[in-house]
């Protein structure tokens, strides 16, 4: 990772060893300063990142820049984005390309939809493309070639703070490799069946999970507030449609049963240990 500006809120090039791709994170308001890169005048993929005013959700649109008359790939590709009252939502750009501008028509078609394919499965942002991208019709072992490029774009992505493409619980064996360790919790009361597992990121409830009804007097506001939030999350039967991450064990308790609760005591394991006396065997 190279601070083109000296500054980590700048610009960043990034590169990994043996590998062709080249991504470049920039802010918005430096797409200027971009203009002496002939890299970015190069075909390639890139991805729009902000927030939703409404929902306070984060955002992402994923293109492709192929090279036009006017000899401007990517970068003329985020001009028209920054001239667009459409997409007025997006605060920083990812740009991924080569070193040797090695991406044709159909390899960039078939990053767009893949990319497109990981961000909506991982549902951590809103993905505001209007349509779903076509994959092209690449040969298997061009396939095969391009999932190794969008593996190692994935790292980067993640690396610089955006993880799109990583699911909120990942398998057992986890993008980088890492086996998951934690175990699934339950949390049970009457009219509450939830499942959860702590993330790196937090304390995630699971898809299928039962949540209270209504809530008790004692219930914080911002819990109710947080219900209401995500109530386009919950069925008329009271259960989960998706994933939904906490900071927090108790926030995560809190959100199910509709009352305040100490979740390192409410989450227990299939046998009955809580969260706190898992915590206490670990030490």
């Amino acid at each position: 990772m190279f601070l083109m500006d000296g500054d980590v809120n700048g610009r960043i090039k990034c590169t990994l060893a043996n590998w062709t791709g080249l991504a470049f994170k920039i802010p918005r308001t430096a797409l200027d300063l971009c203009k002496d890169r002939d890299e970015l005048k190069q075909t390639g993929v890139y991805l729009l990142f902000g927030k939703d005013d409404q929902t306070d959700k984060s955002v992402v649109y994923i293109g492709q820049a192929g090279v036009r008359k006017n000899g401007e790939g990517i970068l003329n590709r985020l001009f028209e984005h920054n001239r667009n009252p459409e997409k007025d939502y997006w605060t920083e750009a990812i740009a991924i390309t080569t070193s040797n501008d090695s991406l044709g028509p159909t390899e960039i078609s078939y990053l767009e939809h893949r990319f497109c394919v990981l961000a909506k499965e991982a549902n951590r942002y809103e993905v505001k493309n209007g349509n779903d991208p076509t994959p092209g019709n690449p040969s298997e072992e061009k396939i095969s070639e391009l999932e190794d490029f969008i593996d190692n774009a994935k790292i980067i992505v993640g690396t610089l703070g955006h993880k799109v493409f990583v699911p909120l619980v990942a398998g057992r064996t986890d993008d980088l490799g890492f086996a998951g360790k934690e175990p699934e919790l339950y949390c049970t009361r009457s009219g509450v069946d939830a499942r959860g597992v702590r993330t790196s990121d937090g304390f995630v409830v699971k898809e299928g999970s039962r949540v209270s009804e209504g809530f008790k007097p004692s219930c914080p506001e911002h819990i109710i507030k947080w219900r209401k939030k995500h109530s386009d999350k919950i069925d008329e039967n009271n259960v989960l449609l998706e994933d939904i991450l906490f900071n927090s064990p108790s926030g995560a308790a809190a959100f199910v049963c509709g009352v305040g609760l100490n979740g390192n005591v409410e989450w227990k394991t299939a046998d009955g240990v809580t969260l706190k006396e898992l915590d206490a065997n670990e030490e």
